[in-house]
C-alpha cells in the first residue's frame, strides 16, 4: 500500500517546478508577480527552487493570480477518474492547454497562437530545454541570431537559454504541440533552416 505521507511529501516537492514553469511560460517576472500577490521576491525564488515549504497562504494568492486551480500547483489527482479535465489557460493572447499533472521534470502544452502574433516581440531565456511539433498552420521562432519558419509536421527543439521567440507565420492560427523539460533532457531533433528546408523541398521536386 501506498504510504500516504509519502505521496504528499513527493507533490509537495514538485510545486516549486510547477510554480516557476508557470511564471516562465506566461513570461512573468518576479518583481511583477510581487505586485500582484504581495509576496516578496526572495520568497518567491525560494518557493520556486523548493528552499521554502509551500503553505495555503502562499499557494492562494499564487493560484489566483495564475488563474489555475490550486489542485494544479499541487498535483493533486482526480480521485477515482482517471480522465485528465485539461483547462485551457490564456498568456499573451495564446490559449494554453496543459496536457500533463503529474509530478514530474518533463511537461506537456498544447498552444494556439493567433494569426495575428506575427511580429516579434522581446526574446527571452530561460533554464531547460523545449520541444516544438506544429500541429497546424506555420510558426515563425526566432532563435539566437537565426530566423525559422516551421510548417505542419516540422519540429524544431533548442535550448532555452538561448534567446528565443515564436508566433504565427502564416493567414491563420497555428497550433503547437510544446514539451518543456529540465536541463539536459532533450529530444535530439534540431530546426532547419528556411534555406535548407528549400533545398530538400527542390531536391523531392527535381
Amino acid at each position: 500500500m501506498t504510504d500516504p505521507n509519502s505521496a504528499i511529501a513527493t507533490a509537495l516537492e514538485q510545486v516549486g517546478t510547477r510554480l516557476k514553469l508557470l511564471r516562465t511560460q506566461r513570461g512573468i517576472t518576479l518583481t511583477s508577480l510581487e505586485a500582484t500577490t504581495g509576496i516578496s521576491k526572495s520568497t518567491l525564488s525560494r518557493l520556486e527552487s523548493g528552499q521554502r515549504k509551500p503553505s495555503l497562504e502562499l499557494l492562494l494568492p499564487l493560484a489566483s493570480a495564475y488563474g489555475v486551480p490550486l489542485d494544479d500547483l499541487v498535483g493533486a489527482p482526480e480521485v477515482g477518474d482517471p480522465r485528465l479535465r485539461m483547462k485551457p489557460l490564456k498568456a499573451h493572447g495564446r490559449t494554453v492547454i496543459p496536457l500533463t499533472r503529474m509530478p514530474g521534470s518533463m511537461q506537456a502544452w498544447k498552444m494556439i497562437i493567433p494569426a495575428g502574433q506575427s511580429k516579434p516581440g522581446e526574446l527571452r531565456t530561460h533554464d531547460g530545454h523545449e520541444w516544438m511539433y506544429v500541429l497546424s498552420g506555420k510558426v515563425r521562432l526566432l532563435l539566437g541570431d537565426q530566423d525559422l519558419v516551421l510548417t505542419t509536421g516540422e519540429v524544431a527543439e533548442f535550448d532555452c537559454r538561448v534567446p528565443h521567440w515564436f508566433g504565427s507565420a502564416g493567414a491563420g492560427p497555428a497550433e503547437i504541440l510544446s514539451l518543456f523539460g529540465r536541463e539536459g533532457e532533450r529530444m535530439h531533433v534540431r530546426a532547419r533552416t528556411r534555406r535548407t528546408s528549400e533545398r530538400s523541398a527542390a531536391d523531392r521536386t527535381d
